[in-house]
């Protein structure tokens, strides 16, 4: 018989949970990790052992007091304390080794989620991917839910077992008929519940999912950029496009909980009619005496808990639908981190890149990512060390595409591009990057070399025409929110004592001082110029061609042109 769309999608939904799953528990943390699961199983096994001592106990001592007999009630009372005292620590202990295996798991694939991000660019790649929304919000609430939700339910599956197979035998003892009922009826429950509400649940959930991920970003987005936006009295535009995200989510919202009202009006009316089921098939023994009234207590709680055993699914489907939700966001982001970059898949075309020495562009045709449009035609041109190059060009012409092409982010083309090993070069955008940490960090950045004299990194400061940023801010360990706290001509200035510090190879500045005034600019830009470094910028000022021995004029139509420094003219 052919497979239903159901079951292809549950088994999807159970290789790509295994495809997240399986590798903590088969790498380098497995012992710790099966160690912890062995002492959860044996921490549940106690558990169940206690439920039915106390369900025992309550059939107990409630036929005493049908019984009115005094000595056999307190005895079970007696009994029920001493219970007790053992069962309340193994109980909390469960919860806290539970948490533990949580935190140790979560981590674990954080680190390796957070190895991927950052390995290839895809954090960067990420950005024209749009199938994969919200990366930040995958990593950091994602993953911590996958954790500690597969952890619940397999706990959740692990105890429904031996809840099982412990209450099944004191059932069976009181009642047949009993055990013949529950199996029907939680047969029926469950196939209800995964057929009729399964998949709706699901996809409903994945949106939400989104949804809420898009309304965060769009508020993150205001707090960041909020001074352009104070500058432009962009307020009315921000809050109608924030408000479109969250009217999405509401309305997403709204059809999830119709969704769930009606599971929710299946689920309330199986788990109550449980309260009279039972009651119902043992009553004619216990009204003719052949059964005890805590016998039939005592039954009404095995049946409970038997119920609650084979039901699971049932009672839990609408976590289940959030966690199956959650699998499909994570696992389709570990698949496109997995898959090998875009630039060797491209049926376009795609610029080679050689480590060497030197940097050469060698018959470079540079495309956009999406292959629509041709910036450079068939450049050819070699930056010798120590002549420096400026590019030029309208805007759009291209300019700031090649430096991408050249640094290995776009790679949309053919022809070939030679340049040096990435620590042997600098980049430097015209809008810095400010990581969030120290002043020193600041300084470092992106090495992570802290052997480096605060008398050095102070005279650093003073060099590009900081002196007091150290005092300002409460030295060079204070931590601020620079990219607020500063100026873009303080940051622009901060970002180019990198340069100093570094002293690379090939220092590539995209516009890196256009923030700042011409005494500032030529300051820095004579210091440079004065070190080992070969400077290849982009630049609209005239004062800065005497630093650069070429010109490399881009046209906008794919075409460019190439000069000596010192016989070319900016257009007036």
């Amino acid at each position: 018989m052919p497979e239903t769309a159901e079951i292809r999608h549950d088994k999807q939904m159970m290789r790509r949970f295994w495809h997240l799953a399986a590798p903590y528990w088969r790498e380098e943390e497995k012992w710790k990790a099966w160690g912890l699961i062995a002492l959860l199983v044996l921490l549940l096994l106690g558990q169940t052992r206690f439920a039915v001592l106390f369900n025992e106990q309550t059939g107990e001592f409630t036929s005493a007091l049908a019984a009115h007999d005094e000595e056999r009630f307190w005895i079970a009372i007696k009994t029920s304390l001493g219970l007790l005292t053992v069962a309340v620590p193994i109980y909390a202990f469960f919860f806290y080794v539970r948490d533990k295996l949580g935190i140790h798991w979560r981590r674990w694939l954080t680190s390796r989620f957070l190895d991927r991000y950052f390995s290839k660019r895809h954090y960067y790649e990420l950005n024209s991917n749009a199938g994969i929304d919200n990366p930040d919000q995958r990593i950091a609430e994602d993953i911590n839910t996958f954790t500690q939700r597969t952890l619940f339910f397999l706990l959740i599956f692990i105890g429904s077992l031996l809840q099982l197979v412990a209450f099944s035998s004191v059932l069976w003892s009181i009642s047949h008929a009993l055990v013949y009922f529950l199996v029907l009826y939680a047969t029926a429950g469950t196939l209800v519940t995964v057929f009729v509400f399964g998949k709706p649940l699901v996809g409903l959930n994945f949106q939400q999912l989104r949804r809420e991920a898009d309304f965060r970003f769009g508020l993150v987005r205001v707090r960041e950029n909020a001074e352009s936006i104070a500058f432009y009295r962009g307020e009315a535009q921000e809050t109608l496009q924030v408000k479109r995200r969250f009217i999405k989510a509401f309305i997403n919202f709204n059809k999830l909980i119709r969704a769930q009202l009606a599971l929710n009006l299946f689920q309330y009316a199986y788990s109550l009619l449980t309260i009279v089921l039972p009651s119902a098939i043992v009553a004619s023994q216990v009204l003719s005496g052949e059964l005890e009234v805590g016998r039939a207590v005592q039954a009404a709680g095995a049946f409970a808990a038997v119920l609650s055993a084979i039901s699971v699914v049932v009672e839990n489907f609408e976590g289940l639908s959030r966690f199956a939700a959650g699998i499909d966001r994570l696992e389709a982001f570990a698949r496109t981190m997995a898959a090998p970059s875009p630039g060797t898949l491209s049926l376009g075309g795609v610029i080679d890149l050689e480590i060497d020495s030197r940097l050469a562009l060698e018959n470079v045709t540079l495309q956009t990512p999406n292959y629509r449009r041709v910036l450079v035609r068939d450049l050819s041109l070699e930056v010798a060390p120590g002549a420096g190059l400026l590019i030029v060009g309208s805007s759009g012409s291209g300019k700031s595409s090649l430096l991408r092409a050249i640094a290995g982010l776009w790679y949309a083309g053919s022809g070939r591009i030679v340049r040096p090993r990435p620590e042997d070069m600098l980049f430097l955008p015209q809008r810095p990057y400010l990581l969030l940490g120290s002043l020193r960090s600041q300084l470092l950045y992106p090495g992570k070399d802290t052997t480096i004299p605060d008398a050095e990194l102070l005279r650093l400061l003073e060099r590009v025409n900081l002196p007091d940023l150290a005092a300002r801010f409460g030295g060079l360990d204070a931590e601020m929110d620079w990219e607020n706290v500063l100026s873009v001509g303080e940051q622009q200035r901060l970002a180019f004592a990198r340069v100093l510090r570094s002293q690379p190879r090939y220092a590539i500045l995209d516009e890196a001082t256009s923030a700042l005034d011409i005494a500032n600019e030529e300051n820095l830009y004579g210091q440079l110029a004065a070190t080992d470094t070969t400077i290849v910028s982009i630049g609209h000022r005239s004062t800065i061609l005497k630093h650069h021995q070429h010109v490399l004029e881009l046209t906008g139509d794919g075409g460019w042109n190439s000069y000596p420094a010192a016989a070319y003219r900016f257009a007036q």
